[in-house]
């Protein structure tokens, strides 16, 4: 039997961004295949009769669903889809314990409960089903569309491999004695946390603000640490993850079956992004050795760097029109 955990739900509305008056929005909950309740936002285009083609979002790595994911949902319904933005196991308004855990499985499988619950919604077309990813969750977006074969059509948006950045480090600076390194103190950390009989979190982005800091580390810092972007319930804009937490993501390859991927992607990315670098090699990854690039596509934004693709940035950069048009002509 599937048995859904009763979840606290915050029913007013705390997003990070206004609410729209062109659409209906209730909280649902739904359980992936590990027992977990997730907790979602599903908005709807008011007045809409029948079946809609669907989406499901998350993201970003950290985020919660009042952030990013949210917003991506509310504007896509307002453009006539019922979408569906989701906390990930263990975060947000999620369930799952220990909190603050990730896994390439667990949250591929988060993204295929999504698809779960959309394709017996009653308001929901079962056979035109996509996906949205926003950085970290567009590798996870990519790996889930290489296994759901319900999935016609998908969007990755300033995407990260979390595999390769876990592995490799930023910018692929770390070798291999770099990487033992990184395991000896992971599994370190692993036996003070048992003894312990709690979990060490390694903090969110970095707080305040050090005059040094690397440009993406700003980037971050101007989004999750700022009135722009900041929630009470998201990851980086508070303690972060659990020191252990993304440690299976380094030797656990998220995107080896992309170039199987038959239906629709649409990749976007930020031509500024310091993570730009993912989404290019992804691309090159899924469409060399394939049979199915016709309906694969990589949109680069001039001038746009990495969380611009979260919010705008202000300038309005998320290309809203051109993933309309992408999910129009396949789902």
């Amino acid at each position: 039997m599937m048995k859904t955990e009763q979840l606290n739900l915050t029913e007013t509305w705390d997003k990070t961004f206004p609410k729209s008056d062109k659409v209906s929005h209730r909280k649902i909950t739904f359980i992936n295949r590990y027992g977990i309740t997730l907790a979602a936002d599903l908005y709807k285009p008011l007045n809409a009769e029948g079946k809609l083609p669907a989406i499901a979002v998350c993201g970003p790595f950290g985020a919660v669903k009042e952030q990013c994911s949210g917003l991506y949902a509310q504007t896509m319904a307002e453009r006539g889809y019922l979408t569906l933005a989701f906390d990930p196991s263990f975060t947000g308004e999620s369930g799952g314990f220990p909190r603050y855990m990730a896994s390439p499985d667990i949250n591929t499988e988060d993204f295929q409960a999504a698809v779960d619950w959309l394709s017996v919604c009653e308001e929901a077309d079962p056979e035109r089903i996509g996906i949205i990813g926003i950085c970290g969750w567009g590798g996870l977006a990519l790996n889930t569309a290489a296994i759901d074969t319900r999935i016609k059509a998908a969007v990755t948006s300033t995407m990260y491999d979390m595999s390769r950045v876990n592995a490799f480090g930023y910018f692929d600076a770390m070798d291999e004695d770099a990487r033992y390194a990184q395991r000896e103190a992971l599994n370190a950390q692993r036996t003070k946390d048992y003894r312990n009989g709690s979990y060490e979190l390694r903090g969110g982005v970095v707080d305040p603000l050090p005059a040094d800091a690397p440009f993406f580390v700003k980037d971050y810092y101007d989004y999750y640490k700022t009135e722009r972007g900041y929630h009470p319930r998201s990851l980086n804009s508070n303690g972060g993850w659990n020191k252990t937490g993304c440690i299976s993501f380094m030797n656990m390859p998220q995107l080896t079956w992309t170039h199987e991927i038959r239906n629709a992607v649409l990749m976007i990315h930020g031509e500024k992004a310091h993570s730009c670098y993912f989404s290019r090699d992804a691309y090159k990854n899924m469409t060399e050795h394939s049979r199915y690039t016709d309906n694969k596509e990589l949109l680069i934004i001039p001038d746009a760097v990495h969380t611009d693709l979260y919010d705008g940035g202000g300038k309005n950069l998320i290309p809203f029109d051109r993933i309309t048009e992408f999910f129009g002509r396949y789902l």
